[in-house]
């Protein structure tokens, strides 16, 4: 091996762990800051005091793993940091059954977990039980990826999820699949993203737009993300998206009751 190629090897085996790298969702200047042991604390003490834990899955494990990379590697010092404690947001939602905890640094989203709860009453969604409906599943969206443009890979996907719910082929006059196409539309002409409509706009409330609902299964939860797939252009689906809630809802749903895939 020549002296520039093992040069090159040591410099990317050097490289810092970045927020980009352990949160692919994260934009800005952020994303390429490197995390560090201070980071990771104030991540903690924001899930401890919204949970009562940290999580095992968590954001905070996640930068406390990448902050003790990049200590080891000497590219931070034990006091170094990014982010402030205002920039960390723990928040919960209360839905039948579960809990979900959405944790994001500086207004953006970077995790989100689900919570077994416990029924306060039983649900009034037709057949759905105690399970988590695809309209559930959609007003989810809103606070994982409630910010992000609608685009066409979104409709499609938001599309998907609707003829599954309602059995109804086709776009639904005035519903979901319909408001997501037109957003699409007039998104891909605006010169600005604070001019453009977002998947928060289209999905709040999802339930109660829609005619019909049924609990979220993986047939449709692949429904949903093959739809999303073919219609981006790099053929994968947002990490937080519409396929993301309602492969998480169809997970959810398998393990409480063993409904069939």
């Amino acid at each position: 091996m020549s002296q520039e190629q093992s040069k090159r090897g040591h410099d990317q085996k050097q490289e810092a762990v970045k927020y980009a790298d352990v949160f692919p969702a994260v934009q800005g200047g952020l994303a390429d800051k490197a995390v560090t042991p201070k980071d990771a604390a104030i991540m903690q003490t924001a899930e401890s005091d919204a949970v009562g834990q940290n999580l095992k899955r968590g954001a905070a494990a996640t930068l406390q793993s990448a902050a003790a990379q990049n200590q080891r590697a000497g590219f931070v010092g034990p006091n170094c940091m990014n982010i402030e404690k205002d920039d960390v947001t723990v928040t919960e939602t209360d839905l039948p059954g579960r809990r979900i905890f959405t944790e994001s640094v500086g207004g953006q989203v970077v995790g989100e977990y689900i919570q077994r709860a416990p029924l306060a009453a039983p649900l009034t969604v037709q057949d759905s039980g105690s399970q988590i409906t695809i309209g559930e599943a959609l007003e989810a969206t809103v606070m994982t990826a409630g910010k992000k443009p609608v685009e066409w890979s979104d409709t499609a996907a938001i599309q998907a999820a609707e003829i599954r719910a309602t059995g109804r082929p086709g776009i639904v006059p005035g519903g979901l699949a319909a408001e997501a196409q037109s957003a699409a539309t007039l998104n891909a002409r605006a010169m600005c993203n604070d001019d453009k409509t977002t998947l928060g706009d289209i999905l709040a409330g999802a339930t109660s737009k829609l005619p019909d609902d049924k609990a979220a299964t993986f047939t449709d939860a692949k429904g949903v993300t093959d739809a999303e797939m073919r219609n981006d252009r790099y053929m994968t689906t947002h990490p937080m998206g519409v396929a993301a809630s309602v492969a998480t809802a169809a997970r959810l749903n398998q393990d409480n009751s063993n409904i069939p895939k």
